[in-house]
């Protein structure tokens, strides 16, 4: 939790488990293979400033950094948010999950990157898994594998949540 890891290396896996009320927020760059998996806790950091990775509003910029220093080009970054489970029954206002998933968004629209796919919100934790120049995809705990976004070059197709292409 409150990791993050980058690879420019294709077959490279990078792994988020445990994806309760967390996100797990990859960034690639398809055609440079890059990409970058940060586990996000906390949609705000209120003011700390360690570690970076761990709150949405600094994790943004910083896997934004890490990508682009590791060959990734700015202009061509796509998102894929997975996690943000509501996995205590509270009121709306202490759903954690809901609250990271919204300042994951909102930190990705400041800095102007398109998110091409989620998997978000339900009830089960999840996991998050990337390979490089190959795809990312989202478990279910106790559940299959779902592949969000092929990796597999700028002719690759998303799926929404809701599993229809894009």
């Amino acid at each position: 939790m409150g990791e993050l890891a980058v690879s420019g290396t294709v077959g490279d896996e990078l792994v988020a488990i445990g994806l309760g009320s967390c996100i797990g927020l990859a960034l690639v760059d398809r055609a440079a293979n890059v990409a970058g998996l940060a586990h996000i806790v906390l949609p705000e950091s209120q003011g700390k400033i360690e570690p970076k990775a761990k709150f949405a509003d600094l994790a943004v910029p910083e896997l934004i950094e890490r990508v682009l220093a590791a060959g990734a080009l700015r202009r061509r970054l796509d998102a894929v948010l997975i996690g943000g489970a509501r996995m205590f029954a509270v009121g709306a206002s202490l759903d954690i999950g809901a609250r990271n998933a919204e300042g994951v968004r909102a930190a990705l629209e400041r800095e102007g990157i398109k998110i091409r796919a989620e998997e978000v919100g339900g009830n089960r934790g999840r996991t998050a898994r990337v390979i490089v120049g190959s795809d990312i995809s989202s478990q279910l705990a106790g559940g299959t594998r779902t592949s969000l976004l092929s990796l597999a070059g700028l002719g690759a197709r998303a799926r929404t949540a809701s599993g229809a292409a894009s």
